[in-house]
């Protein structure tokens, strides 16, 4: 598993919905500069800045310049302390999955 520090920052980063809405818009958009996740948020300019911030220091998105405008996009390596640990727990759900199949065809016999 990768260090914690590593995943509570991704974790922190992610549980604010603004900073999640934002980071949605980036992956989904490919490549989006400030001024277009700014319109119709309902967010300022600054406040979407701080957010691209803490998103960009977690290790969530790159961003590029070009000429006046930087544009944002998804860093998927960025994602990878999560994927680990919910993968860690993925273990210990398939078997209660698995157990749970098996009590309910017993209760169907």
């Amino acid at each position: 598993m990768r260090s914690a520090a590593a995943l509570d920052s991704v974790m922190r980063t992610l549980a604010d919905p603004t900073r999640r809405g934002i980071f949605e818009r980036i992956v989904k958009s490919g490549e989006i500069r400030v001024v277009e996740l700014t319109q119709g948020s309902g967010v300022t300019q600054g406040a979407i800045s701080q957010h691209l911030h803490s998103l960009k220091r977690a290790g969530l998105i790159a961003d590029r310049a070009q000429g006046r405008n930087v544009f944002y996009r998804a860093e998927p390596k960025g994602l990878a302390p999560l994927v680990d640990w919910m993968g860690h727990y993925g273990v210990f759900w398939r078997q209660r999955f698995v157990n749970l199949r098996t009590l309910l065809k017993e209760i169907d016999r």
